[in-house]
């Protein structure tokens, strides 16, 4: 579970994010959606722990700025960060290290294979395209086996076949009764994978909707109706810049 109680980032004399809550539970995917400069980077970031807030970010129950509840947490950033001299194969294992869990070389073969990373597995950070920077950072997320994922903009810069995988992964998390958090613009991507939606606009959350109470209702045209603002979101337009 993840629950966001009483959120506030300032930046400055500037207020990106207003006393915001929310919660996704147990086993269900939740979409945070808005216009640019709504407030959802700050959001994912204040989550994520890289920037100073103000309120209560709890993962699983526990005080996210925990060292128990970023065991039990995954992040995907929209711009991934790699280390130049490690390899493919190194960056998964750094990433065990960190955690202090194990994977089997079958298991981590296994998701290098799901990506079409295998065959790449010896390359270093920086001969990697944006496209296989961002499968490296959906699979040291994933190695971890964590019980709440956050995922910003995760298809940013996939073909189409990773883009049909990660979806596939999306879904058995779920099934798995991990809690999962998708921020994004690409609506047309993720139609068919949210449980509950969280519409954003100048720093506030204007809805909140659950797949069961809109029914077969378009997640884009839901969106349009809450912001009334179409100009302001693109299906694979730039990302957040709060």
């Amino acid at each position: 579970m993840l629950e966001i109680m009483n959120l506030t980032k300032k930046y400055g004399k500037t207020l990106a994010v207003d006393n915001v809550s929310f919660l996704v539970p147990d086993g269900e995917i939740g979409i945070l959606l808005g216009p640019n400069g709504a407030g959802k980077s700050s959001i994912i970031k204040s989550i994520a722990g890289l920037v100073r807030y103000d309120g209560q970010v709890k993962i699983q129950g526990l005080p996210g700025k925990t060292i128990a509840a970023k065991k039990v947490f995954a992040y995907v950033p929209e711009i991934p960060a790699m280390y130049d001299a490690l390899t493919v194969r190194e960056h998964i294992d750094f990433i065990l290290q960190a955690y202090q869990v194990a994977a089997t070389n079958e298991e981590i073969e296994r998701l290098l294979e799901r990506f079409e990373l295998l065959d790449k597995q010896d390359k270093l950070g920086n001969e990697l395209s944006k496209g296989m920077m961002q499968k490296v950072s959906i699979c040291c997320a994933l190695v971890v086996k964590p019980q709440v994922i956050l995922l910003d903009e995760p298809m940013v810069g996939l073909d189409p076949a990773a883009i049909k995988e990660l979806k596939a992964v999306v879904l058995e998390l779920k099934s798995q009764g991990v809690t999962v958090l998708i921020s994004t613009h690409m609506l047309e991507m993720v139609k068919e994978l949210w449980d509950v939606t969280f519409v954003m606009e100048k720093g506030h959350i204007i809805g909140t909707y659950s797949k069961d109470m809109v029914g077969a209702e378009n997640l884009e045209d839901l969106f349009f109706q809450v912001t009334s603002r179409p100009e302001d979101i693109s299906q694979d337009g730039p990302s957040d810049t709060q």
